[in-house]
């Protein structure tokens, strides 16, 4: 198995002590079951990593994009992780689930006048301000409230970490940031200091996701204390926050490599301690953004097949009741997932298919070059491993398809609980007039 949460009980697959066939009996399918367990743990080996490794003022993020529900952030806090928010909706839900604001991180490339507004009102500790006019609007409405309001300012700079296009984020010419080659981070840094109201607390890049070799944290860091030197010696001023953003991978499936996070954490703080010293630079409050790798594997989906269309001489399809509303990530970036049939581990995976959804869509693909057992039918568990990030988080209601719940097991597979109920049709048309 590709994490250990997930073992075979007589051929049937248990998902954090839980037997998945009996979730899936009880709650229904299409189902996100997620091991509250394995979240905590993942929290507690970021912030342990950093601080050992960084000392006591580093801190990680929770990247709040990768899954954001009320009881989920509520572990966040109670791990004394800090929070990446994106969104006027994902404020809320840090809010709600009564979230201390000052260690909140308000990141986007395009936060409108009533975003930053919402922001400020909610005591939002940090903004990430990604461009000249959002340091603009920011310094404007913190001189309408009488606050300063501290801020990072993200920068680019570029590089390539070498994986899905759609999330690297890093190069010269990506949507998010402003460049250092190109100057603008020099300018930007400038004029955010000649700004009254706004408090520049330091710099924060991100250069992509899914990233299993610290190399690129080690090229992004030593380009960013480089620039950092510049900006004392040119301007006078010193960061006291760095943020290195996220970007660490998961193993999807078992071609993926087992990634130590605090051995490479450790060794990116060697890297950044011996470039400070060498700059003469004092070591910034270091910060990271984990996502994925707090969540992933402690998620997973359970559907029920419905049809199995066999084409003899072209290919087989196992048709389950979820598909690119619940899981868009195969149809955006064929995204790779472990796919088993959770009723019958102990029968030979010999018949190749793809999976797919349920929607009026050809596009409507959860894995292709799927092998399940021969006997695969109509009413059986299909279980698709890894999807504690962006599957809940990006889900949607396409065909007006009602949205799957989360069930929080915990405390070892004795605790079994609703975190997020599941969408009914009333739900779907209740903001129709």
């Amino acid at each position: 198995m590709i994490c250990d949460n997930l073992t075979s009980v007589n051929g049937v697959l248990h998902f954090a002590g839980q037997n998945t066939l009996s979730l899936a009996e009880e709650f229904g399918t299409p189902l996100y079951v997620m091991d509250e367990d394995r979240i905590r743990y993942n929290c507690r080996t970021y912030r342990n990593a950093l601080q050992s490794s960084f000392g006591p003022d580093a801190q990680p993020l929770y990247a709040g994009k990768a899954a954001s529900f009320t009881r989920l952030i509520r572990i966040v806090k109670e791990e004394g992780l800090g929070l990446d928010v994106v969104s006027a909706g994902e404020i809320a839900t840090a809010k709600k689930a009564e979230f201390p604001m000052e260690t909140a991180y308000f990141h986007s490339n395009n936060k409108t006048d009533a975003d930053i507004a919402l922001a400020m009102d909610c005591g939002v500790g940090y903004f990430v301000a990604d461009n000249v006019e959002e340091v603009s609007a920011v310094n404007a409405l913190a001189a309408e409230r009488g606050i300063r309001q501290k801020i990072l300012l993200r920068l680019t700079p570029g590089i390539d970490p070498h994986t899905y296009a759609a999330v690297a984020t890093g190069k010269v010419d990506s949507k998010f940031g402003t460049a250092i080659e190109t100057g603008q981070a020099a300018e930007i840094t400038a004029y955010a200091l000649s700004c009254q109201n706004v408090d520049l607390a330091g710099f924060h890049c991100h250069v992509g996701s899914q990233v299993f070799d610290s190399d690129v944290f080690l090229r992004a860091s030593e380009i960013m204390l480089e620039f950092i030197a510049e900006m004392r010696d040119s301007l006078g001023y010193t960061a006291r926050i760095l943020d290195l953003g996220g970007g660490y991978g998961v193993r999807y499936v078992e071609s993926d490599p087992v990634l130590d996070i605090a051995a490479n954490i450790e060794m990116v703080a060697k890297s950044v301690k011996a470039k400070c010293a060498a700059l003469n630079l004092p070591l910034p409050a270091i910060r990271m953004e984990p996502g994925r790798s707090i969540v992933a594997d402690a998620g997973i989906t359970l559907y029920t097949a419905g049809t199995v269309k066999r084409i003899p001489g072209y290919k087989n399809y196992v048709s389950v009741d979820g598909g690119m509303t619940d899981n868009p990530r195969f149809a955006l970036y064929g995204s790779v997932y472990t796919v088993l049939n959770a009723g019958k581990l102990d029968e030979p995976a010999s018949f190749p298919c793809s999976l797919v959804g349920r929607c009026c869509e050809s596009g409507d693909i959860l894995q292709e070059n799927v092998k399940m057992p021969e006997s695969v039918c109509r009413g059986d568990t299909i279980a698709v491993l890894t999807t504690g990030a962006y599957n809940y988080s990006m889900s949607s209601n396409y065909n007006r398809i009602p949205r799957p719940p989360v069930v929080m097991v915990s405390e070892g597979g004795k605790t079994v609980s609703l975190a997020v109920r599941r969408e009914t049709p009333e739900d779907v048309t209740a903001l129709d007039l």
